[in-house]
């Protein structure tokens, strides 16, 4: 999986519209809040719309805001959003890859990192983000990354 700049700017972009579910923000204050140049946040905003995620009020008072509760909207639903499937594996799909040999097992490789991909992408929601606190099973697999010495802290 490889996380894009414009999934980044559209999860950031989401977690500060979580901050106010109900209170339309305006593109340029998303911008500068997180620091995402806005005509680029504009064109992530519009594609988020269209997947339902986001609703844009027009008007002085207008701007945009979650379709939904930030505890409804998952990590996941965002990237699948802007990038599609979680883990693309060569366009295949894997129920219909096998390998002879001594690869005959890669396959199922292929799916634990997908299922485990989804196991943390699905369960953090933007109300998560927002609040900063992450499910419990997320923090700690954070927190073995952090004490794993072959990533050692800068």
């Amino acid at each position: 999986m490889r996380i894009t700049a414009r999934t980044d700017y559209a999860i950031r972009a989401m977690a500060e519209l979580a901050r106010c579910p109900q209170s339309p923000q305006k593109a340029e204050q998303l911008s500068e809040s997180q620091g995402i140049p806005v005509r680029f946040l504009l064109s992530i905003l519009r594609e988020l719309r269209q997947h339902r995620l986001v609703h844009s009020i027009r008007g002085p008072d207008g701007g945009y805001r979650l379709a939904r509760a930030p505890e409804e909207i998952s990590i996941a639903d965002i990237i699948r959003a802007i990038d599609g499937s979680l883990a693309n594996f060569r366009d295949l799909k894997l129920s219909d890859l096998s390998y002879p040999g001594p690869a005959a097992a890669l396959p199922d490789v292929w799916r634990a990192v997908r299922v485990s991909l989804r196991q943390v992408l699905e369960r953090v929601t933007l109300a998560d983000l927002a609040e900063g606190e992450l499910p419990p099973s997320v923090q700690q697999q954070a927190q073995e990354y952090r004490e794993d010495i072959r990533y050692p802290s800068p």
